[in-house]
């Protein structure tokens, strides 16, 4: 059993989130993972969704290290050596050639509410460089949404806040809207275990 630590909330939210993947992608092509961290999410997938190919990306080069032995260890023929990608960069990735629109999907997990807005633009902006037409972008965690609250998700909107003031759960109008001025169209709201949301957004 590898000794590589691991993120609590990926190990238990992978198998939702692969099912909804296997539901929406089609049969092959090939992904962007953005914000990988630990790889968790990457390994799963690529084990799950072969034969899409499968590219892992990383903004913190501390999480390299991490990410790329996890990569190795897993040995999967679909599943590509991560590289440095910061969604704010003007290129993606950071080193080496730019990607073009290679891309029929790119996922991004749990990033949004852990970054400033800004991010959120940056996401949309790059997701549509980088997708082929009909491409889809693909994002998941918690979204705040019309109507009451749910109280776990303000609970943690606040503890996000008060570490960061850039940081905070978004609106998903808000998101949907960012997303619309890059060209991509929200297509399906998936609701996932723990009050999260898988959105499909399609270029």
């Amino acid at each position: 059993m590898s000794d590589l630590p691991t993120s609590p909330s990926a190990e238990r939210n992978k198998q939702p989130i692969l099912e909804v993947l296997r539901r929406t992608l089609g049969p092959q092509g090939r992904a962007l993972e953005i914000a990988a961290g630990t790889g968790q999410h990457a390994v799963w997938f690529a084990a799950g969704l072969s034969p899409w190919l499968w590219q892992p990306s990383e903004a913190d080069a501390r999480m390299l290290p991490l990410l790329s032995r996890r990569v190795e260890e897993a040995a999967l023929p679909n599943l590509q050596a991560p590289v440095l990608l910061d969604v704010t960069a003007p290129q993606w990735p950071a080193q080496g050639p730019a990607f073009g629109r290679e891309f029929d999907a790119v996922f991004c997990a749990n990033m949004l509410h852990i970054a400033p807005w800004a991010a959120c633009a940056a996401l949309m902006d790059g997701a549509a460089r980088n997708l082929r037409p009909g491409g889809l972008l693909l994002t998941y965690g918690p979204y705040f949404e019309e109507g009451p609250e749910v109280p776990s998700n303000q609970a943690f909107d606040e503890d996000l806040r008060a570490r960061n003031p850039a940081w905070g759960i978004r609106r998903l109008d808000d998101v949907a809207a960012q997303a619309a001025r890059a060209g991509l169209a929200l297509r399906e709201r998936h609701a996932m275990p723990a009050n999260n949301l898988l959105l499909v957004f399609a270029r």
